[in-house]
């Protein structure tokens, strides 16, 4: 990219004319945009004008970076070839551009301080983990910051959690309450020293320092060790982090683990954990080479890995799961309390189970104090609350689950340009999309909108995000769903032009476009619930798809949902709807048979909920089978928490099983409908003679896997497509993700999974603005 610009300056150049009283010298405006504010581009850009006897400066803008540079043609091209090859770990640069001016014969380069009359175009680092010089600096007593849990530096530390507005200087940040001590200042203002303008800069003269329950410390260490000693008591402490408060109690004692489930309301939802060090997340879970790379990263997710046996950690924190979800120390305060308290700590959000989490001073006593037995609090304001990020590794490559601290604000690149665009995601996992230029701006995972609170809150941040990137909506995006809430957000927003997006469609987009493919593929789209063209609820979808428009090609057999939302609280409802249609008068008896826990009555009225067709919407979910299949093993009967039956039923898998029948109908309009009875009735009789679980489970996820595989082909067959694309939260399921891509891999097919936005729902925000952005384009043109 250096190269190009700087060939276009000397074209301009010549163009201009522009002459100079010495030959040899030359003069650039030099534009950098992208992650460039907050991890040391300034004096990076200082040093390396130095380095190539360059004059001039350097400042932040609205717009990213800005430099003037003057010198002779052979050091500038070498300057403008490192600003992009040797920029700052943090930087991400999406953009350079130069323009030439007339020399002025200035002698040395400065930096100067902010302008602030462009429009906003930068983009603003995420939150940080501690670096290992400021790591070094809290563990050595003869450091002014021994053991201070503030400590941070250009390279690490809070960003996007603590900035109100850009360009990001200290004044626009929650630190501007701190005024800098006569030392930290001399850092500050030292374009050589490590924290030259890091704007959380601060040590225990001037910064944040720690408070338990309203009580101040004679410093900061006496805090912390207090802290560890009520986890050690077996007590649950509640911490305020980077983006919000944080649940803590030892991960090894099941009774202050059942205690925190109890009074938080989450009955079986799996807890993180936060280790030590890489050695105890190494004792606790198997960890390969790309979860240990997603452990140490600057991100520091929450990454979910195979937990080992007999690993001293309670049961309760992950029932039902063989997997932990680990994460390492990502503040000081972090390693400093996890130092002396147990090894091993559940890490969990700091909210009641379905509510936003909790950031605000004023509303931790309100909040958490009926949860938490103590309050560990700080005086440094969040401005932006951001939960934790959550990782897996698949095929030597990381996927995230969940978008959030440490990714979020970073925008994804996309491979045209568009208008400004709001895209209003969906209900669940929810997260919006903002596009400027080539940029995707995603917001933080935000929770699901099924109540007032997590409803304000997304309101709320939807608003920061529109100011903050200084993005008038031209268009708003949103899911077909009349009744989502994000829909209803959209509908009451003015605009040029709204556009509804069906759900799946979105989920195939998104996945193209952090794959950076567009063109017609065959989209696999599966998971719980979707609002169909047909007005049914989708699920289990094969679409011929680009980013303009879609064409169902096959789906899941459609099955009845008796209760509606109560029977996916209550799989055992779906699963007696798949017998009855597969056995038809013989299914009661059936049902009775299987699920001893599920009584006559309730088959019956199960029954008649379906002959009647009283509350019994039609699915062609994925999710909703699987769902079925974990009751009818027995594995899950009664939901807690999103996924929890397909979870479990995942866990329950042994390697290597061989699929079941199914079969492939052509239903309307050509399209392949996939009947699972044969399927079904397999499953019973191998119920009935006593088959393992494990088995059966095994075999169920290789059917699924079989079906998209032959589907996928017969579908190549009629349109010649060769790329297959993979999206949807049934696709968080590692068994069925990794037997789906062997089997089309063998096919010759060239398979697109997701790695920078979820599967989930937490990525049709995404999927959205790219098919408005290509509608609106189309239209346009």
């Amino acid at each position: 990219m250096t190269n190009i610009c700087y060939n276009l300056w000397v074209a301009k150049k010549a163009q201009m004319n522009i002459q100079s009283t010495n030959p040899q010298m030359q003069r650039l405006r030099i534009t950098v945009k992208g992650i460039v504010q907050g991890v040391g581009f300034r004096p990076f850009i200082y040093h390396l004008a130095c380095k190539h006897s360059l004059a001039g400066w350097v400042c932040n803008t609205n717009d990213g970076v800005l430099i003037e540079a003057e010198g002779n043609e052979d050091n500038l091209q070498g300057f403008m070839e490192s600003v992009k090859t040797d920029a700052p770990p943090l930087a991400v640069i999406t953009d350079v551009s130069a323009e030439p001016l007339q020399p002025i014969g200035e002698c040395e380069f400065i930096i100067r301080h902010s302008l602030s009359n462009f429009e906003p175009q930068t983009t603003i680092p995420p939150d940080v983990a501690t670096c290992a010089d400021c790591l070094a600096d809290i563990s050595n007593p003869a450091n002014r910051r021994y053991h201070y849990p503030f400590t941070n530096c250009t390279n690490c530390g809070p960003r996007f959690t603590i900035i109100e507005r850009i360009p990001y200087d200290r004044q626009n940040t929650t630190m501007a309450a701190f005024d800098m001590c006569p030392d930290c200042l001399a850092e500050y203002e030292n374009p050589s020293d490590r924290r030259f303008h890091a704007q959380p800069n601060a040590c225990p003269v001037c910064g944040p320092h720690l408070i338990i329950d309203s009580q101040k410390y004679t410093n900061d260490s006496e805090a912390i060790s207090k802290a560890a000693e009520i986890l050690r008591r077996g007590e649950i402490l509640a911490i305020k982090g980077l983006g919000g408060f944080h649940l803590a109690c030892d991960a090894r004692n099941t009774k202050a683990v059942g205690t925190l489930r109890k009074r938080k309301g989450r009955a079986k939802k799996p807890f993180a954990v936060m280790c030590v060090d890489i050695n105890e997340a190494r004792r606790i879970c198997e960890v390969d080479p790309i979860s240990e790379k997603l452990l140490l990263s600057f991100e520091r997710p929450i990454v979910i890995m195979q937990a080992r046996t007999n690993n001293g950690i309670s049961p309760e924190v992950a029932p039902g799961n063989n997997t932990l979800g680990v994460m390492l120390p990502y503040t000081p305060l972090h390693h400093l309390l996890l130092a002396q308290s147990p090894p091993t700590l559940v890490m969990t959000s700091g909210n009641l189970s379905e509510e936003p989490i909790t950031y605000k001073d004023e509303d931790a006593n309100l909040r958490l104090g009926h949860i938490a037995d103590h309050i560990l609090m700080h005086n440094r304001s969040i401005h932006m609350a951001c939960d934790d990020s959550v990782a897996r590794a698949f095929c030597d490559k990381p996927m995230l689950l969940r978008r959030a601290r440490g990714y979020v604000p970073q925008p994804i690149k996309i491979d045209f340009k568009t208008p400004m665009i709001l895209a209003c995601g969906g209900d669940l996992k929810s997260a919006f999309c903002l596009t400027k230029g080539e940029l995707a701006i995603l917001s933080q995972h935000l929770g699901d909108l099924e109540n007032a609170q997590t409803i304000e809150h997304y309101n709320s941040v939807v608003k920061h995000f529109c100011e903050f990137f200084d993005v008038k909506p031209e268009i708003i995006a949103h899911d077909l769903h009349p009744d989502y809430h994000s829909t209803r957000f959209a509908e009451s927003l003015r605009c040029k032009k709204k556009i509804a997006v069906q759900h799946h469609h979105a989920h195939i987009a998104s996945c193209m476009a952090e794959n950076n493919i567009s063109g017609k593929v065959i989209g696999v789209a599966f998971d719980g619930t979707g609002y169909g063209t047909d007005g049914q609820i989708w699920g289990g979808e094969f679409l011929i798809a680009d980013f303009k428009d879609f064409q169902r090609a096959a789906h899941l057999a459609y099955i009845p949902i008796p209760g509606g939302e109560v029977a996916i609280k209550k799989p055992c409802r779906i699963a007696a709807a798949y017998l009855l249609k597969t056995f038809g008068d013989s299914g009661e008896r059936v049902a009775t048979m299987i699920m001893p826990s599920f009584t006559p009555k309730e088959t019956q009225v199960v029954k008649m909920q379906i002959d009647r067709n009283l509350n019994a919407p039609l699915t062609s979910s994925m999710g909703r089978l699987f769902d079925a299949v974990s009751a009818l093993l027995g594995i899950c009967t009664e939901v807690t928490y999103e996924g929890q039956a397909a979870i479990e039923l995942e866990a329950a898998a042994s390697p290597n099983g061989e699929p079941y029948n199914f079969e492939l109908i052509i239903g309307k309009e050509d399209t392949i409908e996939i009947d699972v009875r044969q399927m079904l009735k397999q499953i019973v009789f191998e119920i009935e003679k006593g088959t393992p679980s494990s088995i059966i489970s095994s075999r169920f996820h290789a059917t699924i896997a079989e079906i998209i595989s032959i589907v996928c082909a017969k579908l190549r067959d009629c349109t010649n497509l060769n790329r297959v694309v993979l999206s949807g939260g049934v696709f968080q399921n590692m068994v069925l993700l990794g037997l789906s891509t062997k089997k089309l891999e063998k096919r010759g097919f060239e398979v697109f999974c997701h790695a920078l936005v979820p599967p989930n729902d937490g990525s049709i925000s995404l999927g959205q603005a790219v098919i408005a952005a290509e509608r609106w384009n189309c239209q346009c043109a």
